[in-house]
């Protein structure tokens, strides 16, 4: 007869054979998406000087103004053949409930269908597919007080193969409050939107460009203090990399 104490052992190594085959699968999965970009942007040709960006420049040099926008080769979003963008109506008009786990800890969220429906649509498919699992949050913005995520290359520049607008849901003050949740865009192009984010871990003021806002599709519920310890340890030397890795190793919506 096994003891308690075997049987909580077996449960252990059950519990963690589990998440070492799930991470396994999120690897892959990044990999294969790795791929996919690698192949394409080898046959696309990126028009010089197409759209000046702030964000994703891994250097102390910035534009006047900052924004969580994406990179100018980005605006296809890595676009794969195949990829569609999900019907708004998928966002059910609804409020969704979630929580996205960091290597660092787990955050609760909330997301509203009603005001941002194709943002919400978008978010909940990608999470539904497992996109977001194995990949890294490869900016972090000290002074405008954000965490972005969402690219499957974590170099700033890649996307779900499709891109989505208008802008929805955006704020007329350009205030961002602390816990936000929001698309990242190419500076000036409301319809660049695709599977980049962000989350604001402190109350922040991020003006308009001339496609307007970001569109605000959730909020963090619980675990913002998560966010803010990520924040906390800083960026490595002249960059907006997270000093220490940032990894999403699941997002679960409902």
């Amino acid at each position: 007869m096994t003891t308690k104490r075997e049987r909580e052992r077996e449960y252990e190594r059950r519990r963690y054979e589990k998440r070492a085959a799930r991470l396994a699968e999120a690897a892959e999965r990044r990999r294969r998406r790795r791929r996919v970009v690698a192949m394409v942007l080898g046959v696309v040709v990126v028009l010089g000087a197409v759209v000046v960006v702030a964000v994703r420049s891994r250097s102390t040099a910035q534009a006047t103004t900052p924004s969580p926008s994406l990179s100018a080769s980005d605006l296809g979003s890595s676009p794969q053949p195949t990829a569609t963008v999900p019907a708004a109506a998928l966002s059910e008009n609804r409020q969704w409930t979630g929580t996205l786990t960091f290597g660092q800890g787990t955050i609760g969220l909330s997301l509203d269908g009603a005001a941002a429906p194709q943002a919400v649509a978008s978010f909940t498919q990608l999470a539904a597919q497992g996109f977001f699992d194995g990949t890294t949050c490869h900016r972090l913005d000290t002074g405008m007080h954000i965490l972005q995520c969402g690219d499957p290359t974590g170099t700033g520049s890649g996307g779900p193969g499709y891109s989505f607008g208008p802008i929805e849901n955006a704020p007329a003050d350009g205030v961002y409050p602390a816990g936000t949740i929001a698309m990242a865009r190419v500076s000036g192009q409301a319809a660049s939107q695709g599977s980049q984010f962000f989350i604001v871990y402190d109350d922040t003021t991020i003006p308009a460009d001339s496609a307007g806002g970001y569109t605000v599709f959730g909020h963090v519920t619980s675990g913002l203090d998560v966010v803010r310890a990520i924040a906390a340890a800083g960026t490595t030397s002249g960059t907006q990399t997270p000093a220490s890795p940032v990894t999403i190793e699941n997002v679960e919506t409902k």
